[in-house]
């Protein structure tokens, strides 16, 4: 089992479908980074409840709007003139890099912040995907399930 979220994300993501899932849930609204770390704390059997739950979203909410979503406009913006310029595609490129390193980042503080949260014996933790899926309206669940299968392979 991977015990640091970074190497965890990057083997649930590499996992089959769950690029595409993770980028479906974004789509509607959801923050990937929130949702692998969801998955992750749900494979390490890590209780979960409303606090813990804000304090995760307070944490990630600002950087995603502040850091990661302005690249990601900017990344997106660009692809289409990028395919037809080569300096263009470079700086895209290099942008591309950034909104990773972001993420990464965030992933760090998130997995910082759940540091002192424990596994549980108990197998009645609180299901965190499902959880951190509330916050929009009609979630994609064949998307979920794609992810909810990848917890415990990754």
């Amino acid at each position: 089992m991977q015990t640091d979220l970074w190497n965890y994300c990057l083997k649930a993501y590499a996992l089959p479908g769950i690029e595409h899932a993770c980028l479906r849930l974004q789509s509607q609204g959801l923050d990937v980074c929130l949702l692998l770390c969801a998955a992750w704390l749900e494979h390490r059997n890590v209780a979960c409840d409303e606090a813990r739950l804000e304090s995760l979203r307070a944490l990630a909410e600002p950087w995603q709007r502040d850091v990661v979503q302005p690249l990601r406009a900017l990344r997106t913006q660009w692809r289409e003139a990028a395919t037809h310029d080569d300096a263009l595609s470079a700086l895209r490129g290099q942008i591309k890099g950034l909104e990773l390193e972001a993420e990464r980042t965030l992933l760090r503080r998130l997995e910082s912040a759940t540091r002192e949260w424990l596994p549980t014996r108990s197998q009645n933790g609180c299901d965190w995907l499902q959880r951190m899926a509330d916050s929009v309206d009609h979630p994609d669940y064949d998307a979920l399930q794609t992810l909810r299968a990848a917890i415990n392979h990754a």
